[in-house]
């Protein structure tokens, strides 16, 4: 069935990759964006349209999330692509990168082929699978590479662990660049982290936790980027979290390699005071670190040093999370609070909106070579519509994961999405 046109009207626009901030009129014929602009104003209304007053509210590009976690296949009791789809929808976010952890691992063309067709069938929002580095992310056998690229498979990932081996490694960047794919990899030297469970420091020491130290992340971090100078592949640290490791990247960038960075929405908002006594909703990967690396990582974002946030949505369900600290799963939900916890960077004016909603439109999606994260005419019509200024608290009773892990539990947030578009059809609406 077609969609019926939709017109928003009286709205501000916010749109990075126009550097556009303007207040106008969007749209939205056979699930493509017409025009979206001040200049579409007074350009009429196609037939059978919807109207939406947009007055006092913002249109961002649907939300490009490149770090999802789905349990699907294998792990659906805690989260299927469809019930992450409407978690997503919810949060603004209109495509995400799903991370390969599953079981079977997505490491052939038929797994990947697998995840796409489920999407197709049953989420609400685009889904793009990232396909593993090695076989079965064993850290032995390279993927084909070229064969999922072919596939569609939009980056390569070993997902939550850290490939040790650095030969296997440079071979595999160097098949990546012949086939311009994007070689994303969380930095965690599994050695150095040891059976450390949070941030090293004095914090850990005092509840007597067995810490995890920054080498652990900065040594492995170092090593890509001089393999990646060495293979000339494009590169991208998935995640870091240390005002040291956004130093390194800022260098590498200075020497003009093809290297992004990302960050967690986690390690923008909390720090390891925030696990408060053992709060396993607050054990992550890597573990939230010490308040002068938040603000260094708020800084490297406003900068530019770091290229995207994600929410690395990563559920957990009750049985792996409701047990002491040290034997806890890491990991938390994110995809329904990523947007409203960016916000608060927005209005404690620490990073400016145009830069915020870049991070998490058109930056993730030029990355990932994705026609998203725009509201360019002629592009697929997902965005979202907020209210920037908007309270509310977000309880369980909100969360639509099938895992309820979050550590933004009962948070209060000012910034709510009330509706969000993925080509041209509505797939949230906010209540009231």
């Amino acid at each position: 069935m077609t969609e019926r046109p939709i017109v928003i009207e009286k709205i501000r626009i916010v749109d990075p990759a126009r550097k556009l901030d303007a207040v106008g009129t969007i749209i939205v014929e056979n699930g493509v964006i017409v025009a979206a602009g001040a200049d579409a104003l007074n350009q009429g209304r196609p037939d059978g349209a919807t109207v939406i007053d947009g007055s006092g509210r913002t249109a961002l590009p649907g939300l490009v999330d490149a770090r999802v976690f789905i349990g699907e296949p294998g792990g659906e009791h805690r989260e299927t692509i469809a019930s992450a789809s409407r978690a997503a929808a919810a949060g603004g976010v209109t495509s995400i990168l799903t991370m390969p952890d599953t079981d079977p691992v997505i490491d052939d063309v038929a797994i990947a082929e697998f995840v796409m067709r489920t999407a197709r069938d049953t989420a609400l929002v685009n889904v793009f699978p990232a396909a593993a580095l090695t076989k079965g992310l064993k850290g032995k056998e390279m993927t084909e590479i070229g064969l999922l690229t072919d596939a569609g498979v939009k980056a390569f990932t070993e997902g939550r662990k850290t490939l040790a081996d650095p030969a296997l490694m440079r071979r595999i960047m160097t098949y990546a660049r012949d086939f311009g794919a994007v070689v994303m990899h969380e930095t965690q030297d599994a050695a150095l982290a040891g059976s450390g469970v949070m941030n090293e420091g004095l914090y850990a020491s005092w509840l007597g936790l067995p810490g995890i130290p920054g080498e652990a992340e900065i040594i492995p971090l170092e090593r890509d980027l001089r393999l990646a100078a060495l293979t000339r592949c494009r590169y991208h640290a998935a995640k870091i979290s240390l005002g040291e490791s956004a130093a390194v990247v800022a260098g590498a960038k200075r020497r003009g390699l093809a290297v992004t960075a990302g960050v967690s929405i986690n390690h923008l908002s909390l720090n390891e005071n925030d696990v408060g006594q053992y709060r396993t909703y607050f054990r992550l990967s890597p573990p939230l670190r010490r308040e002068e690396d938040r603000l260094a990582m708020v800084e490297a974002l406003a900068d530019g040093t770091v290229d995207i946030i994600v929410s690395s949505h990563d559920p957990q369900d009750a049985d792996d999370k409701r047990r002491p600290f040290a034997e806890a799963e890491a990991g938390a939900i994110g995809l329904e609070t990523l947007l409203p916890a960016a916000l608060r960077l927005y209005h404690s004016g620490a990073v400016p909106l145009m830069r915020l909603v870049e991070a998490m439109t058109s930056a993730p999606a030029a990355l990932l070579g994705l026609d998203r994260g725009t509201l360019k005419p002629g592009a697929p019509a997902d965005l979202a519509i907020v209210d920037l200024d908007r309270p509310f608290v977000f309880t369980e009773d909100l969360i639509r994961s099938r895992s309820k892990n979050s550590a933004f539990e009962n948070a209060r947030f000012a910034g709510q999405v009330l509706r969000t578009i993925v080509s041209g059809r509505t797939v949230f609406e906010a209540a009231g």
